[in-house]
Order: structure tokens, then C-alpha cells, then sequence
């Protein structure tokens, strides 16, 4: 079973060590578009994603749960 990005985001973020108001900030949005993104009721949108994959240096892809490496 493919990982969603809700969970995707999750575990990227608790890998990180960032809480949701530090990814919040990070992404320079509301911590509780943050936990809605974890809850899987909305996505971030194209240019929020290209910075998640910054963040966490991996591909909109793997983020996105598309891919698994």
C-alpha cells in the first residue's frame, strides 16, 4: 500500500524534529493548515509542496507518496 502525503508529511516532519507550528512557519502558513494537511482534509498547494521538498531535501514525488524512495 502506497503512504498518503498525510502520512507522508507527518513522518517527515517528526523525523525532523519540527512540531507542527515550526513546519507551520517554515512553509509560512497557520499551524492548523498543517494539522489538516496530517488529518488529510486539504493538500498544500504546488508551490507549498516545491518547499516541503526543500525542507526536507527529498522529491515532491516521495512527499507526495507517489513514490517510495
Amino acid at each position: 500500500m502506497k503512504c498518503l502525503f498525510k502520512d507522508r508529511i507527518k513522518e517527515l516532519r517528526i523525523e525532523n524534529k519540527l512540531n507542527q507550528s515550526q513546519l507551520a512557519e517554515k512553509c509560512k502558513v497557520k499551524q492548523s493548515c498543517v494539522s489538516k494537511w496530517e488529518r488529510g482534509e486539504t493538500l498544500p498547494d504546488a508551490q507549498t509542496i516545491i518547499l516541503l521538498s526543500e525542507i526536507f531535501n527529498e522529491s515532491s514525488d516521495y512527499i507526495l507518496g507517489i513514490k517510495d524512495f
